[in-house]
């Protein structure tokens, strides 16, 4: 069984200790003039009934939170929990209903930099809704998010622990491949034209964590286009290619890689069908997007610490 790095012990610590050191943690104001993500100054109500998310990830921390009875609206594909779906939609997380939204009377309105319009969140505001933004950037980002979302909405002990687990899954998952061999890895999240994720994304920060090197961490831009002669010349040793593509593409990408036997991941049969809900939402669930790339990436190393816990595949 594989032994925890003690570099990540320590880096787990200093974790804890930043989210337990943080104002948004030990304050007590549940009500009130509070600082969003963002730093603009929102008007929280004490015990808020009327929650409207704006964006799927924020519908996912708010039901892990037990705030399901709370939850007024959510945007289009809030499709995680199986109950989101049963509520109100107020648009797309990028294109949202102010008539929805207002109609809906929301006491409390969460949003996100990652896809809602800053014009539609001031709109709210001038209409006299209180709407917190969200910001998170980075794997860390979320435990913070979800710390901040507990507080404002009367859930801290939740929050606190479910930021918790998180942080301690991710490092369970981290130490396992930490001494491993790292593989060259390519993502598709497009086919035509082929585009990857670049280092600014928490895809690129996920496939680090997991053991691997994103061979479109170096090139220009989020999300970079390749020829299929780059891909070539970079021999990726895995392959993995985002839901975003569709169901119905699927079998004519897998068919396009089948020409290009040169490729280790090719060659090797290492392509992959990733959940992008699992890679590209900053929600709780984005720890099990990480497990599943650590089990792609390194399945020898994985099988070794389940086996050394006495759990099967």
């Amino acid at each position: 069984m594989m032994t925890r790095h003690p570099i990540i012990k320590v880096k787990g610590a200093l974790f804890l200790l930043f989210i337990l050191m943080s104002p948004a943690f030990f304050s007590s104001a549940h009500a009130g003039v509070l600082t969003d993500e963002t730093g603009r100054r929102v008007n929280v109500p004490a015990h808020p009934r009327r929650i409207v998310s704006l964006a799927p990830d924020i519908t996912e921390i708010l039901f892990a939170l037990g705030l399901e009875k709370e939850i007024v609206g959510v945007t289009r594909f809030s499709d995680y929990p199986e109950a989101a779906r049963t509520r109100p939609k107020v648009g797309s997380y990028i294109n949202l209903s102010l008539e929805r939204i207002l109609g809906l009377h929301p006491d409390l309105v969460i949003g996100t930099t990652n896809g809602n319009r800053k014009e539609a969140v001031d709109k709210l505001a001038m209409a006299g809704i209180p709407v917190y933004v969200t910001n998170p950037q980075r794997f860390s980002n979320i435990a913070e998010t979800i710390v901040n979302i507990g507080r404002i909405t009367g859930r801290d002990a939740a929050a606190r622990k479910l930021a918790g687990e998180m942080k301690r899954k991710a490092d369970r998952i981290v130490s396992r491949t930490v001494d491993c061999r790292k593989p060259k890895v390519f993502v598709q999240i497009d086919s035509n034209p082929l585009i990857s994720i670049g280092r600014n994304t928490i895809y690129h920060e996920l496939i680090g964590m997991a053991g691997g090197i994103n061979i479109a961490g170096r090139a220009q831009g989020k999300y970079p286009r390749y020829s299929m002669e780059s891909v070539i010349k970079e021999r990726p040793d895995v392959i993995l290619i985002s839901s975003m593509i569709g169901k119905a593409s699927r079998k004519a990408a897998l068919d396009s890689w089948s020409r290009w036997q040169d490729i280790p991941a090719v060659r090797n049969r290492r392509i992959y069908f990733i959940d992008s809900d699992l890679t590209d939402r900053f929600s709780p669930r984005i720890v099990h997007g990480l497990e599943k790339i650590a089990e792609i990436l390194h399945p020898e190393c994985v099988r070794l610490e389940k086996t050394g816990r006495g759990k099967s595949r």
